[in-house]
């Protein structure tokens, strides 16, 4: 095992195919401006590192990094890698993580447009995500407590679970299928529109025109606000604290509120209403 402390690598692979390195504060920067500093390296540690060059880990397998930094001329940092913990970290740059297997990610704030498409088998703990396009097409997902910030997050997103996290992102979740969200907060437009079995259980459903166009979709004591036009063409069983704004031609199942402010069963639906809605006043 080699360790690197206090060395600047600014050139092109500077460390590549690297094996049982580690590095304490050292920094990939400089004129040079080289990337793929780390690329096809296995089984490395990186404390207290500064990253402002390109593709820096690259096809690794096996990496800890604790409390690194990778700024925004960091891009497309982690590609193709597997088997790697994330701690106390701030990661940066455009496509930070992508078609990576196996990721941890703990109290590490990320801001990068395009952040985890195609991963698999991520894990996030007390983090903080800000980006356009979060998770597009990733799998095997879970967080506990994330703080999201997003625009078209977690679009065809398999298999998550997502607990005590604050979401405020437009058009989150659309065409998601087998996703569970427990004692969420979502504040956006248009949630989950195309899901397939979709779980909400005590979440706070915040926005216009939730929930169209789903298929197995459950809401176990949710409460909805500013949700006009909800459940249009879905197949949904849901009970809901509180009142609904307006619900328009469900397509079947059940869906049982406090109140609900207007039910709309339109003529001009494609589809005949196979829904039982109810209100509890």
């Amino acid at each position: 095992m080699k360790t690197y402390e206090n060395q600047t690598f600014p050139q092109e692979r500077a460390l590549y195919a690297a094996r049982g390195a580690v590095l304490r504060h050292c920094a990939f920067d400089g004129a040079e401006d080289g990337e793929s500093a780390l690329k096809e390296a296995a089984d490395v540690t990186l404390e207290d590192c500064y990253m402002n060059l390109r593709y820096p880990l690259w096809h690794v397998q096996g990496a800890r990094l604790t409390r690194c930094t990778m700024t925004e001329l960091c891009r497309a940092a982690l590609w193709y890698a597997r088997d790697i913990h994330i701690e106390n970290c701030e990661m940066g740059g455009i496509k930070a993580l992508r078609e990576c297997e196996s990721v941890t990610l703990q109290n590490t704030r990320v801001v990068s447009p395009e952040f985890g498409w195609r991963s698999r088998h991520i894990q996030l703990t007390d983090c903080r995500v800000q980006g356009e396009y979060p998770f597009f097409m990733a799998s095997d997902l879970r967080a506990d407590r994330l703080r999201l910030q997003g625009k078209y997050s977690f679009q065809y997103v398999q298999n998550a679970l997502l607990e005590d996290a604050v979401l405020d992102t437009k058009d989150a979740f659309w065409h998601a299928h087998n996703v569970t969200l427990r004692r969420c907060e979502i504040k956006g437009e248009y949630f989950a529109w195309y899901a397939d079995g979709l779980t909400l259980d005590r979440c706070r459903i915040i926005g216009t025109q939730p929930l169209c166009y789903c298929k197995n979709l459950t809401l176990i004591d949710c409460e909805m606000e500013q949700a006009d036009l909800a459940f249009e063409y879905s197949d949904v069983q849901a009970t809901v604290k509180g009142s609904i704004d307006s619900v328009k031609n469900p397509l079947s199942g059940s869906i049982t509120a406090d109140a609900i402010g207007q039910i709309l069963l339109t003529p001009d639906s494609l589809h005949p209403c196979r829904c039982r809605i109810a209100t509890r006043d």
